[in-house]
Parts: C-alpha cells; sequence; structure tokens
C-alpha cells in the first residue's frame, strides 16, 4: 500500500506538497499538482483515513446505540439511520445496550475516548439528549 511519502518521492515533491493537492488548501502550480495526480493514480494512493481523522478530529463515524436491537422498532430505526448516514459519506457503528444504564455509561466512557462525529442513544420510552 502506497503511503504520501511514496507520492512525493515520485511526483518529486515535498509531503506538504502533496498534502495541500489532496486537501486542496493551497494553490499549488498547476504543472506540480499534475504530477502529484499522476503519482497518485500511477501508485493507486488513497489517504490513510485515521490519520485524516487525527488530524481533522472527524472520522465519518456516527454512533448508535439501541436499547434492544431484538425489539421490531430498533432494526427500522438503525435501517433510516443507517441510509440517510451513507448518502452524507457518514460510517455508522452499531451498540446495543440491552436498556441498561451501566452498559449505556460503559458506551459514553468509550466513544468519548474514540473519534465518533456524533452519537445517538435510542430509548425504549423514547430519545433523550446526553
Amino acid at each position: 500500500m502506497a503511503t504520501i511519502r511514496d507520492v512525493a518521492r515520485l511526483a518529486g515533491v515535498s509531503v506538504a506538497t502533496v498534502s495541500r493537492v489532496i486537501n486542496k488548501t493551497d494553490s499549488v502550480n498547476p504543472e506540480t499538482a499534475g504530477q502529484v495526480l499522476k503519482a497518485i493514480e500511477q501508485l493507486q494512493y488513497e489517504p490513510n483515513a485515521v490519520a485524516r481523522g487525527l488530524a481533522g478530529k472527524k472520522m465519518g463515524i456516527i454512533a448508535l446505540i439501541l436499547p434492544d436491537i431484538l425489539n421490531p422498532f430498533f432494526p427500522a430505526l438503525a435501517r433510516g439511520v443507517e441510509d440517510v448516514a451513507h448518502k452524507k459519506g457518514l460510517t455508522v457503528i452499531l451498540g446495543n445496550s440491552d436498556d441498561l444504564g451501566l452498559k449505556e455509561s460503559s458506551y459514553i466512557k468509550v466513544l468519548k475516548k474514540k473519534y465518533v462525529d456524533e452519537w445517538i442513544f435510542a430509548q425504549s420510552d423514547g430519545f433523550r439528549e446526553l
């Protein structure tokens, strides 16, 4: 798997220049940008999603915590959340709290440590904001 350093080496530019081309943050000489894009294509380079997420503090992940996945209502809810998230380029991770406050608290502790962009906690008796 090619790295950003491999792209920079092949294009004959710095890693910072490759980053600027990928992120379209600063103007790069069109000829230089073309060399970088050609190297990206040649190496089939794909930016590391984790590294990009850590740098921008956004991972494109939503956590959906349901109280009981066996309840017929919640798979339909999960499907709706996933459909909307997918259209926005986001990924949904699913957890089942068994409608237990202790298990919800455990999820909250873990999610605070991870770069999860949004959390959705459903309850058997409705939704609440955390």
